[in-house]
C-alpha cells in the first residue's frame, strides 16, 4: 500500500515545510490545502492511508475534515501549537497526536508512522 497522506494547512510555508519532509520519507502527499472545502473535496476523489491537519485554517476549524475522516476511519494528526486542540476544534480532536508547530520532522515522521501501525 503506497503511503499517502493528505496535508491541510493555510499557512504556506509550514505547508512547504511539512511537504518537504513527508516526501522525502516517500510519502506521497494529497494536497497540501487551505481549506476546509477543498480538503473535502479531495476526500471525494481519495481516501489517504493518513491525514496532517492543522486546527485554524484562517477563519474557519478543520473539524469538519477531521468528522470526515473519522467518519471514513482515516487516522489524522494535527500540527497545531495549542496544548488541548480539542478545545478549539472540538471533541473530534481528542486524544489525537500533535506534532506541535512548528513541527520536527523526527517528531512528525514518528507519529505518521505511529498513525500508520495503529
Amino acid at each position: 500500500m503506497q503511503k499517502t497522506v493528505l496535508i491541510v494547512e493555510d499557512e504556506f510555508l509550514i505547508a512547504m515545510d511539512l511537504v518537504r519532509m513527508v516526501e522525502g520519507d516517500g510519502w506521497r502527499i494529497i494536497g497540501p490545502v487551505a481549506t476546509v472545502q477543498d480538503a473535502l473535496r479531495l476526500l471525494e476523489a481519495e481516501l489517504p492511508l493518513v491525514a496532517m491537519l492543522d486546527v485554524n485554517l484562517g477563519k474557519e476549524l478543520v473539524t469538519p475534515v477531521a468528522e470526515r475522516l473519522k467518519a471514513q476511519n482515516v487516522p489524522f494528526a494535527v500540527a497545531s501549537a495549542y496544548d488541548k486542540p480539542e478545545s478549539h476544534g472540538g471533541d473530534v480532536l481528542a486524544g489525537v497526536p500533535n506534532v506541535g508547530k512548528p513541527a520536527s520532522e523526527r517528531r512528525l515522521l514518528a507519529t505518521l508512522k505511529q498513525l500508520t501501525e495503529s
